[in-house]
């Protein structure tokens, strides 16, 4: 399987943390808070954390405090359909393919639900053929964009498709939830709204760069699974993310990179180039320091980190568009997210 096109979008408002922090001090919740919750708020917000600014879909940053079930609902509805087809778009307008050649699309989200799926409105507002195969996939977390992929490889290897469509989109501002529980309030504090799409094919496109998909492994441990989730409370999703996941993360990420690395007789000095989703500025230290990185390797993560926060399983896209953009050195590069389950996921790329 090739990548032979990605795209990425985000909402058109991006604010920075101080003006989610004034924001916030002048809003009824925060004043509802303990004065141990308004601290903590404060304290990542002004430091900014790894984050400078976040892409949120909110015509107005006061918008970010309706935290009614509907209100986010109507955020989710309103906003993942056109970030998902924007994306797509860009990707397809890379590839120069048309839309009516996509076989099979492939979209995953974990910050809201519509029956039918994202698949119905991107397919109808991309022009997609009426008997492209579409699959909704929901609940893997941060971790997404990698099953979705695997997804994407087994049509192509199956014969079951020419050209996959993969997206991941998430509107996390659908999905913000305030109280005293520290993880609630750091999610908060982290998160913003993107989806990042790629189109694959069975070959590459001529005159372009090759990224050939090789390998791939998946570690999940549901002993861990309560670490970080979605659960339900009042009608809305409330995070759950526990201060024990940023190095869960971390030695997830190396069991799943050696696992792959034995298989294909490489060593980690190997890999040129490394996408990593940024789960956080506190995760991608702990990546750093379990996988002795260096600065450089880890910085394009980090960058897209500072611009865009978190975005979930839509992050490791706009990594890879990043790094493919700086034209890194080629050869074997590795691609890792995780995220709910607690699952980790891995694959290694062949960039020529």
């Amino acid at each position: 399987m090739f990548i032979v096109g990605l795209g990425t979008a985000n909402p058109p408002y991006r604010y920075t943390q101080a003006a989610c922090l004034q924001a916030l001090n002048g809003s009824v919740l925060f004043e509802k808070l303990k004065p141990r919750s308004q601290l903590l708020l404060s304290r990542i917000l002004e430091s900014a954390h790894g984050i400078a600014t976040r892409d949120l879909a909110l015509d107005n940053i006061n918008d970010a405090f309706d935290m009614t079930p509907d209100a986010l609902h109507r955020r989710f509805s309103e906003s993942a359909p056109t970030l998902a087809t924007e994306a797509a778009r860009a990707a397809l307008r890379k590839a120069n393919l048309n839309p009516q050649v996509i076989d099979a699309v492939v979209i995953s989200t974990c910050t809201g639900y519509l029956c039918p799926g994202l698949t119905s409105y991107v397919t109808e507002q991309l022009g997609l053929r009426p008997d492209v195969l579409a699959l909704d996939l929901v609940g893997q977390g941060c971790g997404a964009a990698i099953p979705n992929l695997r997804t994407a490889d087994a049509l192509l290897a199956g014969d079951r498709a020419q050209h996959v469509l993969s997206v991941c989109v998430e509107v996390c501002s659908a999905a913000f939830y305030l109280d005293d529980d520290p993880g609630v309030l750091v999610s908060a504090c982290l998160f913003g709204d993107g989806a990042g799409a790629a189109v694959l094919s069975k070959e590459p496109i001529s005159k372009q760069r090759s990224i050939e998909w090789v390998a791939c492994e998946t570690m999940t441990n549901p002993g861990d699974r309560e670490l970080l989730r979605f659960t339900q409370k009042n009608g809305m999703l409330k995070n759950i993310l526990s201060p024990q996941v940023p190095a869960l993360a971390a030695r997830y990420a190396q069991k799943v990179l050696n696992t792959v690395l034995t298989r294909k007789n490489l060593n980690q000095n190997d890999i040129s180039g490394w996408i990593w989703h940024g789960g956080g500025k506190n995760v991608l230290d702990a990546l750093q320091k379990q996988l002795t990185l260096s600065d450089r390797e880890i910085q394009t993560s980090r960058a897209v980190l500072n611009t865009h926060g978190n975005m979930s399983s839509a992050f490791v896209y706009f990594v890879l568009q990043a790094a493919v953009s700086l034209k890194p050195d080629n050869g074997w590069w590795w691609m890792s997210a995780f995220g709910a389950g607690f699952s980790c996921h891995g694959a290694l790329l062949k960039v020529a």
